[in-house]
């Protein structure tokens, strides 16, 4: 029987990761994430796969996506456990135009059928086992409507740039910011730290977000498992061939 965590251990873990210094900080309208080159294909997708019907988004947090979306007339519905998460979206909009599920993506329910659940940016890598990450695939797959789309976008895991026998790289150098991923290939476990430094205060702020990486053919039996079969796998959101060099991919699984 597949393992999930329970309530009191998944709220100790989400607080660590997803605290509210965290969720002040995760919008950065028109930069990174909140791009418009990388925001807009990412909804153009999206509503196309949607067809029509509702979307459910695992792990909401703020509403990066959710809400361009539900502003393109695709009903949504979150599923979160981060209270301040929740809080950020809804200073954005109100449970009646989006409403959310406190709970584990891997676990919580909302209400009626889907013909879109959808998880970007790697979060399905926040679920730190392989069978909670099997368990999130069948919780998806109980939404959906016959012939439902789940839809996950993820990175490939970068070993090749990992040094011989060495176990971290590092991922990005800017003034003020250093990134590093420290990996464990024994477990499929990665810690990507982010170091925050003011040179001229001498202060600096460390934080730290614990992932399970996952391959492409693990994640498409990970679909089998729930009843889906793969339907695209893409590069990108515009639809970019995914080939032996793409570092991420958006896979999209069919209900059978």
């Amino acid at each position: 029987m597949a393992r999930v965590l329970d309530d009191d251990a998944w709220d100790r873990r989400q607080e660590d990761i997803q605290d509210e210094a965290a969720a002040r900080s995760y919008d950065t309208p028109g930069s990174g994430m909140f791009a418009p080159e990388v925001l807009g294909p990412t909804v153009d997708r999206l509503v196309e796969l949607a067809a029509g019907g509702r979307a459910l988004e695992l792990a909401i947090g703020t509403g990066r996506v959710a809400v361009p979306l539900h502003e393109r007339g695709v009903p949504v519905v979150g599923i979160e456990l981060s209270r301040p998460m929740i809080a950020q979206l809804r200073a954005k909009v109100g449970e009646d135009a989006i409403p959310v599920v406190r709970g584990d993506m891997a676990t919580a329910r909302a209400d009626g059928e889907f013909s879109l659940a959808y998880l970007v940016f790697n979060t399905i890598s926040n679920l730190q086992t392989q069978d909670e990450q099997v368990e999130c695939f069948r919780n998806a797959a109980r939404h959906l409507s016959p012939r439902g789309r789940f839809v996950v976008e993820l990175g490939v895991p970068d070993l090749r740039a990992l040094p011989v026998a060495r176990m971290a790289t590092v991922f990005a150098t800017e003034p003020g910011y250093l990134g590093v991923d420290v990996f464990d290939v024994t477990a499929q476990r990665m810690v990507s730290v982010h170091v925050r430094y003011d040179e001229r205060r001498g202060d600096a702020r460390v934080t730290r977000g614990p992932f399970r990486y996952i391959w492409p053919a693990e994640l498409d039996l990970m679909a089998r498992l729930a009843g889906m079969e793969l339907e695209h796998r893409w590069a990108d959101w515009a639809g970019a061939p995914f080939t032996h060099e793409s570092t991420t991919h958006v896979s999209v699984y069919r209900k059978t």
